[in-house]
């Protein structure tokens, strides 16, 4: 920051003003993003026992903008079991949901737990929602996979 002695606390404050205007108008962005992404997501939605079902890889997105694209898949399906995968800094995060009407007979967390180990991870959740996080993004299009055949099973 170039300033002098008498304004620096002046500079400091504009450019933590900046920064917040600059990180409200990323959220924005993301959040046009998401809308974007699950509209073209939700045309790749294949039916199987009379509900449908998404296995979906989204490099790149973080977990709370997962989480959105997930609730908006939902709500657009609506009687659906879903997966994201995503590869963000050599980290894997796969997100599983179902909706309400699916719960008695599928459960998120119990799925998650299945197909965590292909990419090296863990995790668990709620029947609704659950979450693993994984170190192995080789085993991605291993773990989509071993999702659609668990649902095939049903």
């Amino acid at each position: 920051v170039k300033a002098s002695s008498d304004n620096v606390a002046e500079k400091v404050t504009h450019v933590i003003a900046k920064n917040r205007l600059l990180e409200k108008e990323l959220e924005a962005l993301k959040a046009k993003l998401v809308s974007s992404t699950g509209a073209d997501l939700a045309s790749q939605a294949i039916a199987a026992n009379g509900f449908k079902v998404l296995a979906a890889r989204v490099d790149g997105a973080d977990v709370p903008t997962m989480k959105t694209t997930l609730d908006q898949l939902k709500d657009k399906l609506g009687t659906a079991v879903i997966m994201l995968a995503a590869e963000t800094e050599g980290k894997v995060t796969l997100l599983v949901g179902v909706t309400k009407d699916l719960v008695g007979k599928v459960k998120a967390g119990d799925i998650v737990k299945e197909c965590a180990p292909y990419v090296d991870g863990r995790g668990g959740g709620k029947p609704e929602m659950a979450q693993a996080g994984g170190k192995n993004a080789a085993g991605i299009s291993q773990a989509l996979e071993a999702f659609k055949a668990l649902l095939e099973k049903l």
